[in-house]
Parts: structure tokens; sequence; C-alpha cells
């Protein structure tokens, strides 16, 4: 159980307040973000992220397989989580929690439906072989906001993978193992997230501002600009004004998060 002592709860809450945070941001500043490419030599492409003190790993690795019934030409996408124990106290091993679970559906989405991945370009044999391309999503270090940090290095990553070029040849597939190509991306997109303390909301929370916010929202952005994917979490509602609010920050931020790739 995640218990949020006194102390603190009240003094994010009277620092955000007065549009102050602890580590001497403002509400709509993110912190420092690096990005790293190709950090695992045994997957087709990989990325690690650091925003702040959070720290996750993906890695890419692809797979001839069958399409699914109703898209018979189009590769598949498969995204998962894994919260290592040594990320967070609170990360137990096992199957998978129902956070984990979240975070790779939030990350998942937003790769779907900005068309991130020129899917019809994964197809091999039209009914019969597609690329299947296993994303895995590993927390190394959870000190707040891990969806920002996962959509960034899912993107990175993305943008670092090569495949094997595969051929039909007498009704079988041939896989190169010399000739590769870069894995054909269709648009960058970033995620924002914002939480809800007492009336304000703030954007790239810490950890311990996430333990004392009300409510959660994820806003996916597109490169152009174009909203692509929204999640709420929390138990409280939002109003009107402080959805639109959100979505023009994270419109507002989206390119210079995109920069960072």
């Amino acid at each position: 159980m995640d218990i949020v002592p006194e102390i603190t709860r009240q003094s994010i809450t009277n620092l955000v307040k007065n549009d102050k945070r602890e580590d001497g941001r403002g509400l709509t500043e993110y912190r420092d973000i690096s990005i790293e490419t190709n950090v695992i030599s045994k997957a087709e492409g990989s990325a690690r992220v650091r925003l702040g003190g959070t720290q996750v790993m993906v890695g890419i690795k692809p797979q001839l397989g069958s399409p699914f019934p109703d898209t018979p030409d189009l590769g598949v996408l498969m995204t998962n989580c894994e919260m290592l124990p040594m990320a967070d106290p609170n990360f137990e091993p096992g199957p998978p929690s129902d956070d984990s679970i979240e975070l790779a559906r939030v990350v998942d989405r937003g790769i779907r439906e900005s068309e991130l991945v020129e899917l019809d370009k994964l197809c091999v044999e039209e009914g019969k072989h597609v690329w299947m391309l296993f994303i895995d999503l590993h927390i190394i270090d959870n000190c707040g906001n891990l969806f920002d940090a996962c959509e960034l290095a899912v993107m990175a990553a993305l943008k670092s993978t090569k495949l094997p070029v595969a051929e039909i040849v007498d009704e079988e597939v041939v896989i190169s193992e010399d000739e590769t190509f870069d894995l054909p991306i269709n648009n960058e997109l970033a995620l924002c997230t914002f939480v809800k303390i007492g009336d304000k909301m703030v954007i790239d929370p810490t950890l311990d501002e996430e333990r004392v916010s009300s409510a959660r929202l994820n806003v996916g952005v597109t490169k152009e600009g174009h909203i692509c994917s929204m999640q709420k979490g929390g138990k409280e509602p939002f109003t009107k004004d402080e959805i639109l609010y959100c979505v023009n920050t994270a419109v507002g931020k989206v390119k210079e998060l995109i920069e960072y790739l």
C-alpha cells in the first residue's frame, strides 16, 4: 500500500497552489530529458530514456508470423511492459499488474492511433506472412511520469529499428542475413501527462506529485498537433476547462519533446 506522509502532501499541495514545485520547475515545465538509441545489441531497435530521475528502456524484436484475419495485409504490433522490482519498492514480481497493463495499453494506443508505423509495408505475403513487432518496455527507475518516458523511448526505438529483407522464393519465405531496411515510419508523436493537485494541473509529475494527485490525464499529440489518444486515471473528475487546458498545453509541447528524437 502506497502511503504518503501528510506533511509531504501538504507541502506539495501548497507549493502547487502558488504555481511552484519542489524541484523549482514551473507547472508546465518538463524535467531534463536524454535519449540514447541502439543500447541493446541483440535487439533490432532499442532506446533508453532518462526523464529526470526516471529511466526506461525499450527493445524491439521482429518475428515473421500470420496476420490477423481482418487485416491480412498489415503487420502486427504487440506492446508489453515489465516493471522491475528494483525500479520501485511498490513493484512486485509475477504477472503484470494493472498499472503495467495500463502503461502498455496507453503507449500502444498512441502508436496505433497516430499511424506511426506503416503497417502495410510489413506485409511479406498477404494473408500468410507479415512482420510482427514485439515492443518490450522495461522500467529501470521510477521517479514519476512513466507514460511520457515510455512513449519517447518507443518512438526512439522504432526509429532506430532495422528489419531483415524477406522474400517469397518457391512459396517459401527467405530472410536475408545481410540486407536490411529501416522500419517504415509514417509519423511522430509525444505523450503529455498531467496530474491534478488541488485545483491546478501539473505536467510531467514526479513520483511524489503522482502520489498526492487526485486525477491524471494523458494526451497523445502528433507532430502536426493532432490529438491521437487520451486516457484518464484517478478518482476525481476533470472540468471541461481543465481538459481544454491540458490539450492546448500538450499541443504546444509536442514540438519541444519531438526535438529530443
